[in-house]
């Protein structure tokens, strides 16, 4: 029987990381194992990337509604402390799009957790 030589599946594994190169400057783009490690780093930064995503966002939600909240009269932590004790289950993503979008909304949701607090 006949030996069979892996020339045509490494040429398809290169092809396949060169692709994945592609955009990348110098030998990174056109050189199999220099662009294999710049691959393998980029993937890996952007599994980490996707979700420190998610920590930013929660950072820019929380900068809104303590920013909104101060202009009511009421800290932050006062603020979610007594939207908890008022029974008002929202998530952050929504309280800052009424901060931003929905002033007067926001202004009855800090007057309730003002009226908790006391």
């Amino acid at each position: 029987m006949a030996r069979i030589k892996g020339g045509l599946n490494a040429k398809k594994r290169h092809n396949r990381v060169l692709k994945l190169a592609k955009g990348y400057r110098g030998a990174r783009s056109k050189q199999y194992r220099v662009a294999k490690q710049s691959v393998m780093r980029a993937l890996t930064s952007s599994y980490a990337g996707r979700k420190e995503r998610k920590r930013q966002f929660r950072q820019l939600w929380i900068a809104r509604i303590n920013a909104a909240a101060r202009i009511n009269g009421v800290s932050y932590s006062q603020f979610m402390h007594g939207l908890k004790l008022a029974g008002v289950d929202m998530n952050r993503k929504m309280l800052a799009e009424m901060a931003v979008n929905d002033a007067e909304g926001f202004a009855t949701l800090a007057e309730l957790a003002k009226s908790k607090l006391a």
